[in-house]
């Protein structure tokens, strides 16, 4: 089950990683931002494509290890979701997004995955 969870997370972050290689300013628009320079397209790049291609990868890597260091990046990554989830709540404490998508989507998304990456990590 837990190569499973890994491997489910894994593909997430590499779609959303490739994708914000690709196409940032589409990954972007859904949430009503626009990308109108070199700067902020470098900037989507960066943390939502690269980023998420690394994260993609390391878990690969865990889905196949085995141990405490697989351990700790189900962990590391589940708690960063975590940590996405509740920037979420905390922006709906100030303000509220117009939709379900993106915005609540993806927190439930952040919310589950970041769950079930915790659960895997802690056996």
């Amino acid at each position: 089950m837990t190569t499973s969870i890994a491997i489910c997370a894994a593909v997430f972050f590499f779609g959303m990683g490739l994708y914000g290689l690709v196409a940032p300013a589409a990954l972007a628009r859904p949430f009503g931002i626009t990308l109108g320079s070199a700067d902020a397209r470098t900037e989507v790049r960066a943390v939502y494509g690269g980023f998420g291609v690394a994260v993609g990868g390391l878990l690969i890597w865990a889905a196949t290890a085995s141990g405490a260091a697989r351990q700790g990046v189900l962990a590391a990554v589940g708690v960063a979701l975590l940590g996405m989830a509740a920037g979420r709540l905390t922006a709906r404490a100030v303000e509220r997004p117009a939709a379900f998508y993106p915005s609540w989507l993806y927190f439930w998304v952040e919310a589950a995955g970041g769950g079930l990456l915790l659960a895997a990590a802690a056996g």
